[in-house]
Formats: C-alpha cells, sequence, structure tokens
C-alpha cells in the first residue's frame, strides 16, 4: 500500500492507496495507447479547447486541491495556490502552442527539375510520437511538475497519452489531480496514474511507452535510464537531474541587496528547488562576508517533503561539514525539520577538491568561494558540471570577461543581477542544461517542451490528396511555414 505522510508530524495523510501491480500497468497503459488514436487524430483546434478544460477545472478545484497537497508537503497555502495557478497557465500556453503550429516546422519544397541532380517534391512536418509518454512525477513540485505539471502539459499538447508513475510523497495529491484532469478531457483514459516503485518499472519498460520524462535526483534518473538501456526497442529519455546553480558575484554587484536575495532565494521551499543557488563565487571582502553572514542567520528552516529527502541533507550537510561554516539560519520545526547553513572556503581549496566538493546538497545549503581576483575564476568554472542555470551579479558587465563565455556552456539559464528560483513559463523559457543538470539539449519548462514529443516526417512527391492539411499548398490551417526556403505566416 502507498501511504501519503504529513511533514510537519510524521503522520500518515487519508487512506492508503493500492500499489498498482503488473497487470494493472499493463491496462493503464495499454487503455492510454487506444484513447490515444483518436487523440492524435483529434484537430489542433479541439486539442487546445481540452487543454484549456483542463486549465479551468484546475483553477476551479484550488480551494480543495491546495488543502489536500499542504496534508501531504506542508509547502503552505500561498505556495500552493500560486502553483496551482502555474500549472492551470501551463496548460493554457501549450493551447496556444498548437494552435499557432509553429511547433511542426513545416516546410515545403516544391520539385525543381532544373536543379543538379533534379530535385523531387519534399514536405515536411513534426508529428506526435506514436504511442504513450511515461511521466515521472517530482516531488518538490505537487503540481507544476507531477500528474498535471510540464512533461504532462506537452505531451497531451503534441498528440500523445500520458501515464504518470505518482510520486510517492504526495500519492493523494496525484490521485485527486489525475481525477479532475480525467473528467475534463474529451478522451478520460488519456491521462493515466500508476503508484508505486514496481509500477515506475513496469511502466517505463511497456513496449507501448514511446519517450519518458523524469525530474528528480541523478541516482534516479541513472536508475530508469537503465532499465530504458535494456529495452528490446530503446526509447528516449528527458531528465532533469542535478545542478548546483552557480552564481559569481563581482565586485561591482551592491552588497546589501546580493546578501538579501541570495538568503531568499537559498530558503525558497525549505530550498528543495532545482534551480537552488547550491554555489556562489565572491571577492574576498569583509563587508559581504558579514553582510552573507547576517542575512542567512536571519533565515528560517522548516519541514522537508519527505524523510528520505531529509536524509539525504544531512547526509549532504555532513560532506560539507569539513569546511567552515559561515551562518546558520534558526533551526525550523516539524518531524523533517532541518536547518538552513552555508559554508566557505577560498577558490584554491574550492578547485583542489573538485569534483566532489561541488556536488549538489539538495536543501538549503550553499557553499560560498571566495576569490582576490576576477581573472582567476574563468579557469576554475570550466570545472563544473553542468547546471540548469548561471547567474552573474554586478553593475558593470565589462568586468564579466570571460566567464560569461564559460557559463554560456555550463549551462541552459544565464541570469543577470537576479535569481535562479523561479522558471517562468513562456515561449522562450529554457529550463535544462549539460550533464548532470539534464539529459538532453530540451527543455522542460516553456513552449519548445512540446519538441520531445514529436519527431519529423518527410512526404516525397506523396499525393496532395493524402498530404496532412499542415503540408498543402494553400494552407488550410494558416500556420507558419517555410515554403521554398523563404518563410511564410
Amino acid at each position: 500500500m502507498i501511504y501519503g505522510y504529513d511533514p510537519r508530524t510524521g503522520e500518515t495523510v487519508g487512506e492508503p492507496l493500492p500499489e498498482t501491480d503488473s497487470a494493472g500497468v499493463d491496462l493503464v497503459v495499454s487503455t492510454a495507447a487506444a484513447a490515444g488514436a483518436a487523440w492524435r487524430a483529434t484537430p489542433a483546434a479541439e486539442r487546445a479547447l481540452a487543454l484549456e478544460a483542463v486549465a479551468d477545472a484546475l483553477a476551479a478545484r484550488a480551494d480543495d486541491l491546495w488543502v489536500t497537497a499542504d496534508r501531504e508537503t506542508a509547502l503552505g497555502e500561498v505556495r500552493l495556490r500560486g502553483e496551482i495557478a502555474r500549472t492551470a497557465g501551463q496548460f493554457r500556453l501549450f493551447a496556444q502552442v498548437i494552435r499557432d503550429g509553429g511547433y511542426l516546422e513545416a516546410i515545403i519544397d516544391h520539385a525543381d527539375p532544373a536543379a543538379t541532380p533534379p530535385r523531387p517534391d519534399v514536405r515536411r512536418m513534426k508529428r506526435p510520437l506514436p504511442g504513450v509518454v511515461a511521466v515521472f512525477a517530482a516531488s518538490n513540485f505537487p503540481f507544476a511538475f507531477s500528474v498535471a505539471g510540464g512533461d504532462t502539459a506537452s505531451a497531451l499538447a503534441a498528440g500523445c497519452p500520458v501515464v504518470v508513475k505518482a510520486h510517492p510523497g504526495h500519492p493523494q495529491t496525484s490521485a485527486q489531480v489525475a481525477g479532475i484532469v480525467r473528467g475534463a478531457l474529451p478522451y478520460p483514459d488519456l491521462l493515466g496514474l500508476v503508484q508505486g516503485m514496481q509500477a515506475g518499472v513496469d511502466l517505463v519498460t511497456h513496449p507501448s511507452v514511446v519517450a519518458a520524462g523524469f525530474t528528480g535526483s541523478v541516482a534516479g534518473g541513472k536508475a530508469i535510464k537503465k532499465l530504458i538501456d535494456e529495452r528490446e526497442t530503446p526509447i528516449p529519455f528527458y531528465g532533469e537531474l542535478g545542478s548546483v546553480n552557480p552564481v559569481v558575484v563581482l565586485p561591482s554587484a551592491p552588497k546589501a541587496e546580493v546578501a538579501a536575495g541570495f538568503a531568499g532565494s537559498l530558503t525558497l521551499g525549505v530550498g528543495q528547488f532545482c534551480t537552488n543557488p547550491g554555489l556562489m563565487f565572491v571577492p574576498e571582502d569583509d563587508e559581504l562576508r558579514k553582510a552573507l553572514a547576517a542575512a542567512v542567520e536571519g533565515t528560517a528552516g522548516g519541514p522537508m517533503l519527505g524523510e528520505r529527502i531529509r536524509d539525504g541533507y544531512l547526509g549532504g550537510l555532513d560532506r560539507l561539514g569539513e569546511l567552515t561554516l559561515l551562518a546558520e539560519g534558526r533551526p525550523g520545526e516539524g518531524a523533517w525539520a532541518v536547518t538552513p547553513k552555508v559554508f566557505t572556503t577560498d577558490l584554491d581549496t574550492f578547485a583542489a577538491g573538485l569534483p566532489r566538493i561541488a556536488e549538489e546538497c539538495f536543501g538549503p545549503a550553499s557553499l560560498v568561494v571566495t576569490y582576490r581576483d576576477v581573472a582567476d575564476l574563468a579557469a576554475v568554472l570550466g570545472r563544473l558540471e553542468g547546471s540548469l542555470t548561471a547567474t552573474v551579479h554586478g553593475t558593470d558587465p565589462d568586468e564579466a570577461g570571460e566567464i560569461a563565455d564559460v557559463l554560456a556552456v555550463k549551462a541552459g539559464r544565464l541570469i543577470w543581477n537576479g535569481w535562479p528560483t523561479g522558471v517562468a513559463v513562456c515561449w522562450a523559457m529554457h529550463h535544462g542544461g549539460p550533464w548532470p543538470a539534464s539529459t538532453s539539449a530540451f527543455t522542460s519548462v516553456g513552449a519548445t517542451a512540446i519538441d520531445r514529443w514529436v519527431a519529423p516526417t518527410a512526404y516525397q512527391d506523396w499525393p496532395a490528396a493524402l498530404l496532412p492539411d499542415e503540408l498543402k499548398d494553400d494552407n488550410p490551417l494558416s500556420i507558419p511555414r517555410r515554403v521554398d526556403c523563404r518563410s511564410h505566416m
């Protein structure tokens, strides 16, 4: 049985839910695959309406949803209501994406018999993957990266059915959300839900699953990738994994603002963000050091999402405990509560301790590395593993020097005078990065997240009557296209 737990007390929440056995997984995946055939044939305009109906249904149930989620996550009403709104917004964004049609990348090259060699008529567009997308829900966002998260929204928008492996940290919330989404879809079986560790194994190895999305730890991602590698038919795996999100503070940066922003970003959601600033490089400056220490000491901890996550954080603190403690916040309250802690070391010691010294400690912990000269940073930054984000604080862009070029190949999102926690859901967003931040060059947030669930097909000298509407000469859907090397709207 699957039990939800209250992070504040450690007590169970609600009635236990049964684990999905192998036969149950097969049934859920098979029914989703059957519903997917009709969904792929549904015009984009109708799919967009369905996505908006899901958004409306989630927003309408916010009063119930946040209460259930708070019992299992202790994240609080304000955070959870905001996340529900974000989740609904993701569905509305993807309704816009498929109405626009640009994601299909429709291209037409008319025949040119005068070319050398003669060129046939070739037309290309992206189509939904022909099967079920498996989604592994994350613990730290019970709505936005879970059952109705961005992976699910983008896959449904692409035209794919989805089966989600619920995260054990919020099983009741997962079941409630799945029921709401299923009730708003024209084919309820388009979204399936399975519970339990073995169910995740059965899901990702099911022959009808054609791709998998995952948000979680490096260890969890590697375990799923190993299962995929053992499949008879390989499938793409889109994982968002670990990230330390380095922050570089230049000498020109305003000290008080940096210190306050760092403390707030570090402890947001008890530090349980994949974009948490886990590593910061600052100039040797006593005033800045004192400001950072004071800001961190003004923070408070809280209960983490689960006992295993809490234990992982404490293990990370043991590793960082070999360094000097810069400051710590007030202890949190609750069964799985932790205390924010920030450690410090100098650049030479940090460089000598790579890569272990820079490993992620998931939670409200960070390492502050002091440097004497900005010119010394580039070589050390170049040795870091990939991250989702990299941030620079300063008032003089010229001061960044070659740092900007180094960070550009180390992270998927570059931030100037801001903080990495908080990922806007928009067309231009990229949420991914070099390994171990993610397993691919794709994003899991924003409009182009849909690219993971579509694949190109080219039609050569295909009869006009059999061409998809998206590739017909008269462009009946009025989507953006490239025709004979020129863009057309």
